[in-house]
């Protein structure tokens, strides 16, 4: 008996979004013996992460279009290809420039499969069957985290060395691209006479990427005039990008999407979540491996509780979505996150933290995001009139994708402002028990764990903020339709 054809969808975007979310744990998790091995710097560092989320977010809404105009399944296999050859790239890096660098291939590769997955569920799938199949497809991808965590500290302490985390994505990849390949099928109307917004792209990538870079140098080497004036051209960039897509005819960012309220809303707290929570993982791991001078395998395992509480609450936070709406769900789970990072902030982290004092929070963060991802995404894509879906698809990846960035650029300059940058390298590459060998109080580590506090903190206020927009959203009983009645030129 045949598989009925939006189940070939799920399975075949599910294993996308497990291998994504796979291949990000695995890279998070060793990244302190990568950084050790190749010698990277800390800005190095924080780009073998950063570059692959940056390449990502700067390329969503770009095929997003491309996948309205030219149809999504070609773009969608293309995409798992790159991402697999991108793979095989990373495990033969010999320094932490190369390794950046083809990072960058697999976050080429990771937009094409971003930008089309959710639109390509959403043309699957019946409105009254999203919120489950998009929740099962978060499951897949958090299943990929939990066995990330704990396969990224084993390869990365064995034989096989941390080249090996990136051999797993080969197999996966090749797979998923010859199946797709014969299996998929357009169901979109393409729009094959429109055209790309070339200056947006640039205008908007180019200003991300260089407030960021003006970020983490300010970070690393003080806040003189030269960085503020680097992040100032990067905001004024991304300022122009705004002004440009209300002005050209076929814009990168349909920003007549935002009239519609709960396209809006669903967007906005969105951002605000991500940027909340997207620092989290990468803090926990420098955390347990650069303070607590955790192995990389016992580090993996104490942020598994972290994805099974996300695991388990978003399918449920998917399946009651369709049955009672997103507002309640989402709010919920925002503040939930919230409380959480406050608790992280006020309570537990030190330089000699015991793991139930961990435990607790790390299960909160896991269910709060559980709760929001699956409704707020729902709600996004029900707003969304059925010939825009891929650009509404991009445009939302790349809103998760950019607070990520900002979250994690926040994450560093507050960590990169309470110790030298020596002292930041030996953290990042576990081997701070050379600033501190004898047993007893470091101030310097101290001082760290003092920032990550206030970090914290920042990151609970934000995730509270983000309840705002959340509450705001109006459940969605059927998919807008397309025309000025819903907002569309």
């Amino acid at each position: 008996m045949a598989i009925p054809y939006k189940y070939v969808v799920l399975i075949n975007t599910t294993i996308g979004a497990f291998m994504a979310i796979l291949d990000s744990n695995i890279v998070l998790i060793a990244l302190p013996t990568i950084t050790h091995d190749l010698h990277a710097s800390p800005f190095e560092a924080v780009w073998i992460i950063m570059g692959y989320v940056l390449v990502t977010a700067s390329l969503l809404m770009t095929f997003g279009r491309l996948s309205d105009i030219f149809g999504r399944v070609k773009l969608y296999i293309l995409g798992f290809a790159l991402f697999t050859i991108g793979s095989a790239l990373c495990s033969i890096a010999p320094n932490g420039l190369s390794l950046v660098a083809f990072r960058l291939v697999q976050g080429a590769g990771g937009a094409l499969i971003f930008s089309n997955a959710a639109a390509l569920l959403t043309d699957a799938f019946p409105a009254t069957e999203r919120g489950r199949a998009l929740g099962l497809n978060q499951v897949a991808g958090t299943v990929g985290s939990v066995l990330g965590l704990a396969l990224g500290g084993i390869l990365a302490g064995s034989f096989l060395g941390w080249r090996s985390i990136f051999w797993i994505n080969i197999p996966f990849g090749t797979f998923a691209t010859v199946w797709a390949y014969f299996k998929l099928k357009e169901l979109s109307e393409p729009r094959r006479g429109e055209k790309l917004d070339s200056l947006g792209n640039v205008l908007f990538s180019g200003g991300l990427t260089i407030f960021l870079v003006g970020l983490m140098l300010g970070a690393l080497i003080g806040w003189a005039p030269l960085y503020l004036g680097v992040m100032a051209i990067g905001v004024a960039m991304v300022g122009s990008f705004v002004f440009v897509e209300t002005r050209v005819k076929y814009p990168l960012m349909d920003l007549s999407l935002f009239r519609i309220k709960a396209f809006a809303t669903g967007m906005a707290s969105n951002l605000l979540a991500s940027i909340a929570r997207g620092g989290v993982s990468l803090v926990l791991v420098f955390y347990f491996q650069g303070v607590l001078l955790l192995d990389a395998f016992t580090a993996g395992l104490w942020l598994i509780p972290f994805s099974v509480a996300f695991v388990t609450f978003g399918p449920l936070s998917g399946y009651l979505s369709d049955k009672v709406g997103s507002r309640g769900l989402a709010t919920a789970g925002l503040l939930v996150t919230s409380l959480a990072l406050f608790w992280f902030g006020i309570f537990p982290l030190g330089t000699s933290s015991d793991y139930l004092e961990l435990l607790v929070p790390m299960v909160l963060a896991g269910a709060g995001g559980g709760l929001f991802v699956a409704p707020n995404v729902a709600s996004i894509m029900n707003a969304t009139p059925a010939p825009r879906r891929g650009i509404a698809s991009g445009m939302n990846s790349t809103i998760v994708n950019a607070g990520f960035l900002l979250s994690l650029g926040l994450a560093f300059a507050v960590m990169a402002a309470s110790v030298p940058t020596t002292v930041l390298q030996e953290i990042f590459a576990g081997t701070a028990s050379s600033i501190c060998p004898t047993i007893g109080p470091c101030a310097i580590l101290e001082r760290f764990v003092g920032s990550l506090h206030g970090l914290f903190l920042i990151m609970g206020f934000i995730s509270l903020f983000a309840a705002v927009p959340a509450y705001m959203t109006k459940k969605q009983k059927a998919e807008y339709k397309a025309g000025p009645a819903a907002g569309i030129d």
